[in-house]
């Protein structure tokens, strides 16, 4: 306990500024080892989680749609995309839309591997918030999406990908 706690009890969360982004970067820490071994079996670990639950959730029209929600250049997500289709995982269609364009789907084995992931994933989660009440937890994760939208709104092209990617 440093000396302000121990004059203010009270205090023992207070924060001076610049607190709250080491406290985000060791969060971050936790939640990236966590997710890291949850999804290590996945190919192309967390980007090809994140293909893959965006493929299924989210159904993007094609596969440029798919890059820009994910904030992954294009090249990058034709690799990715490349793992996960040698995996068995994902299969390329053309989108009915525009022949010329792709549409990324998920096969049967994929779904199965994203079910099986995803429950590593909640495991992980759970495990990270441990140390809260339920009520405390399900009230951080609301006030962080919300947060996280508000970001995405002022800055739509942030890619968290790469944000992670620059942790010291």
């Amino acid at each position: 306990m440093n000396e302000s706690t121990q004059e203010h009890p009270s205090n023992a969360t207070a924060t001076v500024p610049g607190d709250l982004g080491w406290h985000l970067g060791m969060v971050l820490r936790g939640y990236q080892t966590r997710f890291e071994t949850a999804v290590a079996e996945m190919p192309a670990g967390i980007r090809g989680f994140q293909v893959l639950s965006t493929v299924v959730h989210k159904d993007p029209p094609n596969q440029q749609a798919l890059g820009t929600h994910l904030a992954i250049d294009r090249t990058v997500l034709t690799y990715l995309i490349d793992t996960l289709v040698k995996a068995g995982v994902v299969e390329r269609i053309p989108d009915p839309s525009d022949r010329r364009a792709r549409k990324i789907v998920a096969t049967d084995s994929g779904r199965e591997m994203l079910a099986d992931h995803e429950e590593r994933v909640a495991a992980a989660e759970a495990d990270l918030l441990s140390g809260l009440a339920e009520p405390e937890s399900l009230a951080l994760a609301s006030l962080i999406s919300r947060l996280a939208m508000d970001v995405h709104r002022a800055q739509p092209g942030s890619s968290p990908c790469e944000a992670m990617d620059h942790l010291p």
